[in-house]
């Protein structure tokens, strides 16, 4: 599937890849692949070592004048539309596509500690999706910054004080960027994650699963949505803008298995179409 995507004609040069892989010698299946890790630690989930992760990748991308919007994906993300599409969408925002919204409940705000005062106060403390895209400036305040990083590194893992559980990866870059540069963000990822089964990872999609229909309508989804984890369950709903037009939010989805990617390279150039 990445293979089919970045292949076509005319997009050599429009991009690189970096592969921050679990494996200490990955074994890739894709040419496109080959020859793109950069040097691996060890990554835990829900760990501070999931945004170190993060940071390595801006890290080695930020070494390339050229790349000017930078884009995170797992292994079982698929793009929506595309390589024209979504190379003129990056690269025409004036927005860095990055989730973030303020969660009152226990999977919100109850995960905050107060030992990150004064410099993160509680009520700049954020939630969203760790699958971002941002612009080359936003990347670098990520490098850049050690003051925001160390409080999360130090106050924000599971099991940090009794019964709360903090994980970086969801709350320090929507905090760093709410309180960095606010108007600079677009508070939506434009890659499609499905939470409707209320559990602690998303759903993931099967063969069986992959239909026109499925990725028709990821495709035509233009509000982003996130219900707040408190007794109230509170739907927040806000329209996805670029450059101040209401346009379809995603780009990419995911989780999908590898047994999905027969029926996902049948309809691939059906669905992009939308």
């Amino acid at each position: 599937m990445p293979f089919l995507f970045f292949s076509l004609q005319g997009h050599e040069g429009r991009y690189t890849i970096y592969v921050h892989a679990s494996r200490e010698k990955p074994e890739h299946v894709s040419p496109i692949f080959v020859g793109r890790d950069i040097h691996s630690e060890k990554v835990g989930w829900g760990m501070i070592s999931m945004v170190d992760a993060e940071r390595r990748l801006l890290a080695k991308a930020l070494e390339d004048i050229d790349n000017q919007h930078f884009v995170l994906l797992s292994d079982s993300c698929v793009p929506l539309h595309n390589f024209d599409y979504v190379y003129d969408f990056l690269m025409g925002s004036r927005h860095s596509f990055l989730d973030c919204f303020h969660d009152p409940g226990p999977h919100g705000v109850f995960r905050y500690s107060k030992n990150m005062l004064p410099e993160v106060r509680e009520t700049e403390f954020r939630k969203g999706s760790q699958w971002f895209s941002m612009k080359r400036q936003h990347a670098m305040v990520v490098i850049a910054d050690s003051l925001y990083y160390t409080k999360f590194r130090h106050y924000c893992r599971p099991g940090m004080e009794e019964g709360r559980n903090c994980y970086a990866d969801e709350h320090y870059l929507p905090t760093l960027f709410h309180m960095m540069d606010p108007a600079g963000i677009a508070n939506w990822s434009v890659t499609y994650v499905d939470w409707s089964e209320g559990k602690w990872h998303p759903r993931s999609f099967r063969a069986k699963d992959v239909t026109y229909e499925l990725l028709k309508n990821m495709t035509s989804i233009d509000m982003s949505s996130h219900i707040t984890s408190d007794e109230k369950k509170e739907l927040l709903q806000r329209p996805c803008l670029w450059n101040g037009l209401k346009r379809p939010c995603y780009l990419f989805a995911r989780k999908f298995y590898p047994e999905a990617l027969n029926n996902l390279m049948n309809l691939f150039s059906n669905y992009t179409i939308f």
